[in-house]
């Protein structure tokens, strides 16, 4: 079969991309002929068909009226992917395409061409922004749920978007477009979701189409279980952007007999390096950036991974492969993490933003070692039974063929 994969950055930048370059690579080894098609990125590996990739952009550097004009346009229907993916079909001729994570910087102008063309089109969706014009449904930090049944405008109100009235209003004029008007989504022919709460969130919020749910997976052959551990330590990796619980996290573990290590980068670093200098919170290391061997080697020496996020977080990466590493969680309970992490037998729960139930959860973990290692344990079956590559291919395959019995009637 000749799988098209689009997500519009083709590295491994977060989970959206690891998650749709792990698909790629499963769906080779099982014989099937895989493209990959989204944004040219000097980041991105070496593919063929690169010249067929969207054109770079960076919103956030975006300067001059002209040039916002333009990326604007490019948001609301990109003339310049729909035409670049239409020389692109042409040229492999898809038996089916799988979309992940498609928003401004491709924009779903590229649905049309799939549809013209009669490809069956399955789509994963890694975020709340088929009901949500900025992504997270956050707002003031906080979970938020007025765009509630199509009430977009509630977004440019609250400056949801970067807290700007324009790319609120930006953002708002997108949802009206295409959900409201050109129905766009419309032509997908079946939706997956990685977690059952992203599901039924999308469900209450009055999303409509059919959604099947299969979770992310991860090649457990590439994850050596380690129960011990070197250090006494507690270990969050992952970006360090404001809705990740960073603040909750450093104020948890100050004082405490453990220490915290930060693996990662993101906007708010220098923002917490200071947090911890000027709050005296001695037992945390800022790491950086580290992927492959050297994140999980820092994993398997550590007790335990920390996931303290204030969203509605989906089915994290990070959880799953702490679990494949033989490591439990502690996680907010909040959004899909607790479905992986449950209280004394794959980590522990602690209320989403609530400093004094993360320490004591952190307590709890610490003194008790034992305990520790069976919930690592437990977590590594946990993956071995419902995240392995083999049941997820299994699964992603039927999916594959209730899009295509779908598109041909």
């Amino acid at each position: 079969m000749k799988i098209l994969l689009i997500n519009k950055f083709l590295y491994p930048k977060g989970g959206a991309e690891a998650s749709t370059l792990v698909t790629g690579a499963l769906l080779s080894r099982k014989g099937h002929e895989v493209h990959y098609w989204g944004m040219q990125h000097p980041s991105n590996p070496e593919y063929p068909y690169k010249d067929y990739f969207v054109s770079q952009v960076d919103y956030n550097k975006a300067s001059g009226i002209l040039t916002k004009l333009k990326a604007a346009s490019n948001i609301l229907y990109s003339f310049e992917a729909k035409k670049n993916i239409e020389s692109f079909i042409k040229e492999i001729k898809p038996d089916i395409a799988h979309l992940n994570s498609l928003y401004h910087q491709i924009s779903p102008s590229i649905l049309h061409v799939l549809k013209k063309h009669t490809i069956p089109t399955v789509m994963t969706i890694r975020d709340y922004k088929l009901v949500c014009p900025s992504y997270l449904m956050l707002a003031d930090g906080k979970p938020c749920e007025r765009c509630k049944g199509g009430r977009y405008y509630n977004c440019f109100f609250n400056k949801c978007t970067k807290n700007s009235y324009a790319k609120s209003f930006l953002n708002v004029v997108e949802m009206y477009l295409h959900h409201k008007i050109l129905h766009i989504y419309d032509s997908i022919d079946v939706y997956i979701s990685p977690s059952m709460f992203l599901k039924n969130k999308l469900e209450e919020m009055g999303f409509t189409h059919e959604i099947e749910y299969l979770p992310n997976f991860v090649d457990l052959g590439e994850y050596s279980p380690r129960y011990n551990w070197q250090q006494r330590s507690i270990v969050y990796f992952g970006r360090l952007s404001p809705e990740k619980g960073l603040s909750t996290l450093l104020e948890a573990v100050k004082d405490l007999n453990v220490k915290l290590k930060i693996i990662g980068d993101g906007p708010i670093r220098q923002e917490l390096e200071k947090k911890a200098v000027v709050e005296r919170i001695n037992n945390v290391i800022f790491v950086g950036y580290k992927s492959g061997q050297e994140l999980k080697k820092e994993i398997q020496d550590a007790m335990a991974t920390v996931t303290p996020s204030q969203c509605y977080e989906n089915n994290p990466r990070s959880v799953i492969e702490s679990f494949a590493l033989g490591k439990p969680v502690i996680g907010a309970r909040i959004g899909g993490i607790p479905e992986l992490a449950k209280d004394g037998e794959t980590g522990y729960t602690f209320k989403s933003g609530n400093v004094d139930d993360l320490r004591s959860k952190i307590n709890l973990l610490i003194g008790s070692p034992d305990k520790v290692i069976n919930m690592g344990k437990t977590a590594r079956k946990l993956v071995e039974q419902h995240n392995n590559p083999e049941a997820h291919y299994q699964r992603l395959t039927q999916i594959y063929k209730m899009a295509a019995e779908k598109s041909m009637k």
